[in-house]
């Protein structure tokens, strides 16, 4: 594991006995009230036990209880502060925060000031922890702007400080392992990003933390649960990979640290962040699916490198079975039918290994030709990046177009789509907008294979929410 350097040295007690202080308990239970008082864009009005109450009254109330929790949670920083010397300015201002929404009469919180101090990219040493407090939402957690703190240890293995040092830098990124947290994220959950915080403009960030330990467990618990469903018979290495939480959680980092970047690397025809636009929802699982397969690419370079390490190579090979059953297994059956795009990705390379002829459903039984699995999936990767060249040149209709035969001549669209008769069926002269409109919910549904898996599989993801490692 990488050192950490002395002069932020923060393991000064036990990860449990940080857990237990009474100041990070006194803390988390005042967050939680607050998220008791607050509406969804984080701000309190009156609350709705004092609806007999003058409206006058009710709000001195609510407000005043409010008061209360945040004394609470600034006393609390103060105390706990100690143990976090390189976030001292971030804590500072978290605190003048707090004040200025006490003294603003809990309005919409803005807290600009102390997510613009807190730099967590600027400390990846394994094992530095940091408390982060904030009114949020969480993705995949909660919708609601609520003030959520939790407590996490970074993530940085020797073997990942030095890919990132190389080839495949990624300033951004910070892995991150939880050590408590508060309801917003007892949930799906797994990402810390900036643009989630409550505030009044939203500059340019430097980082974004995934949490690693997290989409380890909740991998080694649905990928075991799949493999006993299919009786796949499995590599050495993948019992390993599925035993082991700390090979598990490097893995992840190192499939995430090569997909994150690759949003932003690449021929692409259209902005890679794609939120800021209106775009048919597979489009989103293509783009996902682009960057998995990136990942996927160059771990299979990294592993043929006869000049690598043999531990570089041995994660490179992890990498790739991570990447096939997620994809394969959890992210098919994750979350409803309702535009799912992370499902279609996940069924499309399922399909296209099937249909390649690595990929087999015989006897009621699952078997891989992994020898051949490399290539296969790389193939899928070079046919998404041919899409996104060829796009460079198209019309954004194009392009829709153009991949939704990509995505149909791999998944069977359902048999009401307007998209599967083509373009004289669709409104190709109107507002983008009207295209997006046409597609059914459940664009390509699931498979009579998935359909038998999701009976047996649903009950394992669903007890994978708020999974902790």
């Amino acid at each position: 594991m990488a050192s950490v350097d002395p002069t932020l040295t923060t393991i000064d007690v036990p990860s449990a006995d940080l857990v237990a202080e009474p100041a990070w308990i006194a803390l988390k239970a005042a967050a939680t009230a607050l998220q008791g008082l607050q509406i969804k864009n984080g701000s309190i009005p009156e609350a709705a036990s004092d609806a007999g109450k003058s409206k006058s009254a009710a709000l001195a109330s609510a407000h005043t209880a409010a008061a209360v929790h945040v004394a609470t949670i600034c006393s609390s920083i103060e105390q706990l502060a100690p143990h976090f010397p390189h976030d001292a300015s971030y804590l500072a201002a978290v605190i003048a925060d707090f004040g200025r929404w006490v003294d603003g009469g809990f309005g919409e919180p803005d807290f600009l000031a102390s997510i613009l101090e807190f730099a967590p990219a600027a400390h990846r040493a394994d094992g530095i922890r940091h408390l982060v407090i904030f009114p949020m939402y969480t993705q995949n957690g909660s919708t609601n702007r609520f003030v959520e703190a939790v407590l996490v240890e970074v993530l940085w293995p020797e073997f990942i400080a030095e890919l990132e040092a190389g080839d495949y830098s990624n300033k951004m990124l910070v892995p991150l392992r939880f050590l408590d947290f508060t309801a917003g994220y007892d949930t799906n959950s797994a990402v810390l990003f900036p643009e989630s915080v409550a505030m009044s403009s939203v500059p340019s960030f430097t980082w974004g933390a995934l949490f690693q330990d997290r989409e380890a467990a909740r991998f080694r618990k649905v990928t075991r649960a799949a493999i006993e469903i299919t009786g796949l018979a499995m590599p050495a290495e993948v019992e390993e990979l599925l035993t082991d939480q700390t090979l598990a959680e490097e893995a992840f980092i190192m499939w995430d640290l090569i997909h994150d970047r690759t949003h932003m690397s690449g021929d692409l025809p259209f902005d890679p962040f794609m939120i800021k636009q209106r775009m048919p929802f597979f489009l989103y699982g293509l783009e996902e699916l682009r960057c998995d397969l990136t990942a996927f690419r160059e771990s299979v370079k990294i592993e043929r490198d006869g000049e690598t390490s043999p531990e570089m190579r041995r994660h490179a090979r992890l990498v790739q079975y991570a990447v096939i059953f997620d994809r394969i297994f959890r992210f098919s059956m994750t979350g409803s039918r309702v535009r799912n795009y992370d499902a279609v990705a996940g069924q499309m390379l399922f399909a296209w290994m099937h249909q390649h002829g690595v990929l087999h459903w015989t006897d009621n039984k699952l078997s891989i030709d992994w020898a051949e699995v490399p290539d296969v999936v790389v193939s899928l990767g070079d046919a998404i990046d041919e899409l996104y060249w060829r796009s460079i040149d198209r019309p954004k209709i194009s392009h829709w177009l153009a991949a939704y035969e990509l995505v149909a001549g791999t998944l069977t669209p359902h048999p009401a789509s307007v998209w599967a008769k083509g373009a004289d069926a669709l409104p190709v002269t109107g507002a983008p907008g009207e295209l997006t409109d046409q597609l059914l919910d459940d664009e390509f549904p699931l498979s009579m294979f998935y359909e038998a898996l999701e009976r047996k599989i649903s009950p394992v993801i669903e007890s994978t929410v708020g999974i902790r490692a």
